[in-house]
């Protein structure tokens, strides 16, 4: 058994996470449960083969191979039913480095691109900055549960929209989308013309009764249109580590891709973390099976330690380790709300409206961690929303 109740300090690793508190939130004493990586040590086997590769001592440089690719098939086969040929796999530091490059060789300037909000927020930023014109397509909440809007998804595609960014399973809502919904993104994206850039890092981390489904892995027309990225980062709390890989059925969009990456001289991956992916992906499976089970403890802790206050809804998460809370039954602005949430209740959360305008009066929440930090969070929570129902 993996020890998931050990909290280990990670203060002076220099991680963002903890060693970035004061500066974000303007006090130390704020505890935070932000940006998404876990406060659990990697899997065992992980660990140890990491160690055996650092104790050999020389890290020069490196290459992926076809032992490394069958990993990978046999991994996204085994576990999302996902058939991919070896010759379809890009390597990349992470994710975000891939859409930015699918960005630039698939689309012009001004081009449009369409995102699902709320969405994860460099979505947003990447567009923006690559003089994209971002095209947004707000999914519909319905009492807290989360579903596309085909008709506006269709109207936004017929002014031209040459590309969506996918979020798959969906941050920072938790959605594990079903076959029904990705075959209609599908067909819209095919008549359309559209090309689907499927951000499905999240793809292993999925709650009982939901099952995640590569969009690719769909049997339509479209396939040669999805770029479906995916990494062991998310799954094995390996961000830091830096790989990640791309599943790129068309050879012009793959060539593109990987011309792009030659030009702005990323041509090699971390050592670690191609010893991380492969141990992961061979050796992580019960680890795996274990944080799921912590994480569904923790997100049922957090929605039965919620429920009986008025004011804050548990959106129920069907994916991911993170969780959109909703405050808007406090009737604060949100600049209050994120005020509130670090003075009076003393959690740094990430604020909602970060991740589009709809994101007004949410907060996201990371419980990717062992099960008494949670709850240490969830007291100071509900004794702030108990002072502030004193406060009416």
């Amino acid at each position: 058994m993996e020890n998931f109740n050990t909290f280990s300090d990670r203060k002076g690793t220099r991680s963002v996470k903890w060693d970035k508190v004061e500066e974000l939130y303007g006090s130390e004493d704020v505890q935070p449960l932000w940006v998404a990586d876990m406060d659990l040590e990697v899997a065992s086997p992980i660990k140890k083969a990491l160690q055996e590769r650092v104790n050999h001592g020389i890290f020069g440089y490196t290459f992926t191979d076809e032992a490394l690719n069958q990993v990978v098939i046999h991994w996204v086969k085994s576990h999302h039913n996902f058939y991919v040929q070896s010759d379809e796999i890009v390597y990349s530091p992470g994710v975000l480095e891939t859409i930015h490059m699918a960005i630039l060789t698939q689309t012009d300037e001004l081009d449009k691109i369409l995102i699902q909000t709320p969405v994860y927020h460099p979505f947003h930023h990447m567009i923006k900055r690559h003089n994209r014109t971002l095209v947004t397509s707000p999914l519909i909440n319905t009492a807290g549960h989360y579903t596309m809007d085909f008709n506006d998804l269709e109207e936004q595609f017929k002014t031209g929209v040459k590309m969506m960014i996918l979020c798959s399973p969906h941050n920072p809502i938790g959605r594990v989308w079903t076959i029904e919904e990705l075959k209609r993104v599908l067909e819209l994206a095919e008549k359309y013309n559209v090309l689907i850039v499927a951000d499905e890092i999240h793809g292993d981390l999925i709650y009982p009764g939901h099952k995640h489904t590569p969009i690719a892995s769909l049997d339509l027309a479209t396939n040669n249109q999805i770029i479906t990225l995916m990494s062991p980062t998310k799954t094995f709390n390996l961000a830091g580590l830096q790989i990640s890989y791309a599943v790129i059925p068309d050879k012009k969009i793959r060539t593109q891709i990987k011309n792009a990456f030659v030009r702005f001289g990323i041509t090699m991956l971390n050592p670690l973390g191609i010893v991380a992916l492969e141990t992961a992906y061979t050796k992580g499976e019960d680890w795996l099976n274990q944080l799921t089970d912590l994480l569904a403890t923790n997100k049922a802790l957090v929605e039965t330690t919620l429920e009986p206050y008025d004011g804050v809804t548990v959106t129920k998460a069907e994916g991911t380790y993170l969780l959109w809370l909703d405050f808007n039954g406090l009737a604060m602005s949100h600049d209050e709300l994120k005020t509130w949430m670090e003075q009076d209740a003393g959690l740094g959360l990430n604020s909602g409206i970060a991740f589009g305008e709809n994101g007004s009066g949410f907060m996201r929440m990371n419980i990717a961690s062992p099960t008494a930090y949670v709850k240490e969070a969830l007291n100071k929570l509900t004794q702030a929303l108990e002072e502030k129902a004193k406060d009416k």
